[in-house]
């Protein structure tokens, strides 16, 4: 089950999650599309076309860890002390 935690850059906030992606299990590609995350959605429906749907199970257990890191690298940081701490336990900072 996904942990959910709150980014924030210059004052914005950005829910985002960590762990398995039910959303992703049910709705696949659309995920990243909704999120606006085009990169992802590009990828995931193409490797769902060319495996025939067995990537979309693969990147439900992926796609949140991928998209909070891809939040990080754009100059998000944690909001408060509990998203810190869950990233920190989930290894995506030190």
């Amino acid at each position: 089950m996904a942990q959910m935690i709150v980014l924030e850059k210059n004052g914005i906030q950005k829910k985002s999650f960590v762990g398995f992606s039910w959303t992703t299990f049910f709705f696949g590609f659309f995920v990243p599309l909704i999120r606006g995350d085009i990169k992802w959605f590009l990828i995931m429906l193409i490797l769902s076309f060319l495996s025939f749907g067995l990537a979309q199970f693969i990147l439900c257990f992926l796609y949140n860890k991928f998209y909070t890191v891809n939040l990080l690298e754009k100059g998000y940081s944690p909001a408060d002390e509990f998203s810190r701490s869950i990233l920190k336990i989930k290894g995506i900072i030190i």
